[in-house]
Parts: C-alpha cells; sequence; structure tokens
C-alpha cells in the first residue's frame, strides 16, 4: 500500500494538470496511480511532468526510442511500477507489437535488433548504472548513429527523468495498476491469485 496518499480529485480545476490527465489517458487509456501520488505536490507535478512533456515531445529521439529507454532503465533499478507504465505507453499508445513488448520486457536489450536503438540502449544503461565510466568513445558511438549534441543532452536528461520516477515509485511503495503481465515478464512477478494478463482494462485496446 502507498506510503503517501492517493489523491483522486472529485474533478480538477486546474486546467495544467487536466492537461497532464488528459495525456496521460491518451497514451496509458486512463490516469495511474503514480499521478494521484504525485498530486500530493501538485505545484510540482505540473513541473515534473512539464519537462517530461518537453523531453518526450522535442528533441531527437523518437517516443518509441524514448519509450524503450524507459522500460530498460526502470527494469535495470528494479522498478516493476514504471517498468509496466512504459510497456503499457509502448504497447498502448504507440500500438507497438504486444509480443515485441513482452520480449523486451523479459530480455531487455537482447531483444532489440536495431542498431541505432541498441548504441542508445546501452549507454543510457551505462549513464544509469555508472555514469563516471562513459568516455568519448560512448558518445562518439551516438553520433555515429546520427545523435547531435542535443540528442546526447536529451538522452542523459532522459535516464535521469526516468530514474527519478523509479525512486519515487519504489520509495513510496505506490500501489500498482497495470497489468500483472508486464511486471510478471519483466520481474517473473507471479500473478495475483486469480488475476490474468489482461485482467486490468488500462492498456488493453
Amino acid at each position: 500500500m502507498a506510503r503517501v496518499a492517493i489523491v483522486k480529485p472529485d474533478s480538477v480545476d486546474d486546467p495544467a494538470i487536466r492537461e497532464i490527465f488528459e495525456w496521460v489517458t491518451d497514451v496509458e487509456g486512463d490516469v495511474p496511480n503514480h499521478f494521484y501520488v504525485e498530486m500530493n505536490f501538485p505545484e510540482f507535478l505540473k513541473a515534473k511532468l512539464g519537462a517530461t512533456q518537453v523531453l518526450w515531445r522535442t528533441g531527437e529521439l523518437s517516443l518509441p526510442e524514448i519509450q524503450h529507454v524507459g522500460i530498460l532503465v526502470s527494469k535495470a533499478n528494479g522498478c516493476p511500477y514504471c517498468t509496466a507504465a512504459f510497456c503499457t505507453i509502448l504497447n498502448y499508445g504507440l500500438e507497438t507489437a504486444e509480443d515485441y513488448v513482452q520480449q523486451l520486457a523479459s530480455d531487455g536489450i537482447e531483444a532489440v535488433a536495431d542498431a541505432r536503438l541498441k548504441t542508445m540502449l546501452e549507454f543510457a544503461l551505462k549513464a544509469n548504472s555508472d555514469a563516471k565510466s562513459i568516455t568519448d568513445a560512448d558518445t562518439d558511438g551516438l553520433r555515429a548513429v546520427g545523435l547531435t549534441d542535443k540528442g546526447i543532452v536529451q538522452l542523459v536528461h532522459l535516464v535521469s527523468d526516468f530514474g527519478a520516477y523509479n525512486r519515487l515509485n519504489i520509495a513510496l511503495d505506490t500501489d500498482y495498476d497495470y497489468r500483472d503481465m508486464w511486471r510478471s515478464m519483466a520481474f517473473g512477478w507471479e500473478q495475483t491469485e486469480g488475476a490474468q494478463a489482461g485482467d486490468n482494462t488500462r492498456g488493453v485496446r
């Protein structure tokens, strides 16, 4: 059970928060508990999600590439909640084949064949685990697959942004409200008694 309140207001009067809720509903099918945890500090929710939207909507990485980073960084950080969130966006919001997203959740970078994407994911995982180990050769590798300095900065910020969401949901034990399938594929968690992969309707088309 979450260590802070799950704040679900009857109505949202703030247009900025209403826009955020509409955005997340579009890509995930509903507003997940994470956002209601963030509602304990609505002023920062607007600033943080505003920054996330900039990272996702501008820069040089495509939205599917960004979700791959989110899934693998979240899995590496041991966050079933965020891993499931980004699997949901990649599968539901971006209409990526479910069997591929399952394989990505299960096998990680080994499921990725595209050279550009694999290079970015290798960099992201290295920056996430030990930023001091990044070398000039690593950033040169990103340039070789088409990123400029802007894209490199974007990628590092994405790693940091996903890590922040991971820490919040792990530390505060956000109530899991995604499909059991995603955490089962990523972490080998057994499904709850009687639950099947599609029981939770969020992220099911």
